[in-house]
């Protein structure tokens, strides 16, 4: 009988290790499981948008020139990724427009936009929306920012802009509560926006003391045939656009460029754009000129940015606009662009 208890509670006993080990082993499944997207989760992002009006069915996350992420816009309208990404600074470029983005490993941002109105409708939520909404709202507060009064003070007053704004900027960073990262970069971002514009500052003040001085002449390839030069143009006011083919900035100023002519045909000025394209693209600008109906006088540069005229002018970035009376003298040797209302309005008071 003794014998037989025995073996009955052998097999119970080895009955309940069995069930213990099982769970064991179910516990430890889990836990790696849980482990696993928990790492997976900590190692990537995730990136959603929801955008009306869009401007085309693929969003890029860029660094620079170089495309980490590309999203596809799924059946629902909505675009959605994960992704592993290094923590940083990236550009969000929807086809036609771009936005600053910050990144990082275990975020999870959620966008909504209505593209024809990108920069102001623009807005994050879930993790890391804070630091991205900060970007949103730098980027709307630098669009009316008086950059254009600040560039016109002497060179005293503004250095003086310049620290003033680098002081604000920098309080706006330490006391949003925002990621150390985050700001370190900002506060280099700010520093070297800052430069730029410092060195812009001294560009247009070099181009000042050229204002009033006789322009240097031109004698260039004419598309229309034979040669073009500045003074055979005497008489008449000179509007000058340098530019090239490859440059986006400057053939986004072809349409307002187009009007403008348009709406001056006939009255007493020349509208002049010279290419500094490279001699191995001398064709790409002949048949750009063809097919894209450029009007006004056609030039191309004869050693592009080497040539006298281009360096005279200290021309180092385009597209680059420049103004000439009727007598050969400079009004403006840094002229504002055909896309800036206020041009127009310059142009018909001189030629009333």
């Amino acid at each position: 009988m003794l014998n037989c208890n025995m073996a009955f509670i052998k097999k119970l006993y080895l009955k309940l290790n069995y069930k213990t080990y099982l769970m064991k082993k179910t516990i430890s499944a889990l836990l790696l499981v849980l482990m696993t997207t928990y790492s997976f989760a900590q190692e990537t992002m995730t990136f959603e948008a929801k955008i009306t009006n869009k401007n085309g069915d693929i969003l890029f996350i860029k660094e620079n020139r170089k495309i980490i992420k590309e999203i596809k816009v799924d059946e629902k309208g909505n675009f959605k990724a994960t992704f592993p990404v290094a923590e940083g600074m990236y550009q969000l470029f929807d086809g036609a427009e771009y936005a600053q983005l910050f990144l990082k490993n275990g975020y999870s941002l959620k966008m909504t936009m209505d593209a024809s109105k990108f920069d102001e409708t623009l807005n994050f939520t879930g993790k890391g929306s804070k630091e991205n909404n900060f970007l949103a709202k730098q980027t709307m507060d630098d669009s009316k920012y008086p950059y254009d009064e600040m560039l016109a003070k002497d060179d005293e007053n503004f250095k003086k802009s310049l620290e003033d704004k680098k002081a604000n900027d920098f309080k706006k960073l330490e006391t949003a509560g925002l990621e150390t990262k985050f700001v370190e970069l900002q506060k280099k971002n700010i520093e070297m926006n800052l430069m730029g514009l410092s060195q812009y500052h001294t560009q247009i003040s070099a181009n000042k003391k050229l204002n009033n001085s006789q322009a240097p002449n031109f004698d260039y390839e004419n598309f229309a045939g034979g040669k073009t030069s500045l003074e055979s143009l005497k008489g008449k006011y000179v509007y000058i656009d340098v530019w090239a083919t490859w440059c986006g900035p400057c053939r986004a100023e072809i349409p307002s460029l187009k009007a403008l002519e348009e709406s001056m045909h006939g009255k007493n000025i020349e509208f002049v754009s010279i290419s500094v394209d490279v001699e191995k693209d001398h064709e790409k600008w002949q048949n750009f000129v063809k097919e894209k109906s450029l009007g006004g006088t056609q030039l191309y540069a004869d050693k592009n940015w080497n040539s006298d005229f281009i360096k005279a002018f200290g021309i180092n970035s385009i597209p680059r606009f420049i103004l000439i009376d009727p007598t050969g003298k400079v009004i403006d040797a840094d002229a504002m662009r055909p896309s800036n209302g206020k041009l127009k309005e310059q142009l018909e008071g001189l030629l009333k």
